[in-house]
């Protein structure tokens, strides 16, 4: 399965935390009456509220409410809007275009626009809410594009798997990675229109054409990241498509949403050239040609390992037989 994969903390913006000391609004012990001794004189004025005493706790709710739960309202709901206007584009595609050849290029970049537009969204997640909240999301969203893209891979690699072991046409796989590339790199369009409108106070500032590169690491490492776990993946998909087991396309996200956490402070985690092109290229911290060693040849040249992999008699054994097992063993206990 080929989807997209995203590195928390892409762009260098600090998280608003919205923090209150609310220990500042308590009074130290020492500076209550003491219960023990009676007071000289009884108190006067009116009665103090909790709210008086301790007057940070209700703009403590206000605060979390109106920053953190709103803004992850915002930031779901751009996200579902995306993923909502994509799938409706590429029915009416299927619909209208009977081209088999223009209607693949054109459900190829829709896909990739959805793909990068969303993942610019994930940006915001990842920076504000952490890893555990940006591996959900993008847990889930993978399923989905799963089972909405159809023939689409929004993944050039997945097309160079086709050409080498199914012969299709060199034409259509060329203008096809065309097509993804274009929507990738056009998704930042209408992202950039949503953020500046600032709907939400994560959104704040991010509408801008600045952005810094996820590669923390010399570029030869990437490039060994990139390539190792595309290969990887490539295969726990190739093995879960040669089983067909019960929740194969859960089972196959939640493997490649591991990979890109354990990659995401390394080189990104992408193992996919057009999303890392979509929402990387250009940006400061490496050159061009270091982003196309890394980002194109690494997970290229990985999902090539895996076609030779795979092929290998004793490899795919090896993948199959702990899947094969625990799928009948699950088919014994349900008889």
């Amino acid at each position: 399965m080929t989807y997209p994969t995203y590195r928390l903390g892409e762009e260098d913006h600090s998280m608003p935390t919205g923090h209150l000391d609310v220990s500042s609004s308590i009074p130290h012990p020492s500076a209550l009456p003491d219960s023990s001794t009676k007071p000289s004189s009884p108190p006067t004025g009116p009665l103090r509220s909790s709210n008086d005493i301790f007057p940070a706790s209700a703009d403590l709710g206000e605060q979390m409410l109106s920053y953190q739960n709103m803004s992850i309202i915002v930031s779901t709901l751009t996200i579902i809007t995306q993923l909502a206007l994509s799938h409706y584009i590429r029915s009416k595609i299927s619909d209208i275009v009977s081209n088999d050849l223009l209607r693949g290029v054109l459900l190829e970049l829709v896909a990739a626009a959805e793909m990068c537009g969303s993942c610019f969204e994930l940006i915001i997640i990842a920076d504000n809410y952490g890893v555990h909240s940006y591996a959900v999301y993008l847990f889930l969203m993978t399923i989905w594009w799963g089972q909405s893209w159809g023939s689409a891979t929004a993944c050039p690699y997945s097309l160079l798997e086709e050409y080498v072991e199914a012969g299709t046409s060199g034409v259509d796989v060329v203008l096809k990675i065309v097509g993804q590339t274009i929507g990738g790199i056009a998704s930042f369009r209408w992202v950039k229109y949503l953020w500046m409108m600032e709907m939400a106070e994560t959104h704040v500032g991010r509408g801008i054409d600045d952005c810094s590169a996820d590669l923390q690491v010399p570029v030869m490492w990437g490039f060994l990241i990139e390539c190792i776990l595309t290969c990887a993946c490539r295969l726990v998909s190739r093995a879960l498509g040669e089983l067909e087991p019960k929740y194969a396309g859960a089972i196959d996200s939640f493997f490649a949403t591991s990979m890109v956490v354990l990659a995401f402070n390394y080189s990104g985690g992408y193992f996919n050239p057009v999303l890392a092109t979509g929402l990387k290229w250009g940006c400061k911290g490496h050159t061009n040609a270091e982003h196309i060693i890394v980002y194109w040849a690494g997970s290229i040249l990985g999902s090539m390992l895996s076609i030779k992999l795979w092929n290998m008699d004793t490899v795919k054994d090896a993948l199959c037989a702990p899947l094969l097992g625990a799928s009948t063993k699950k088919e014994e206990k349900e008889d």
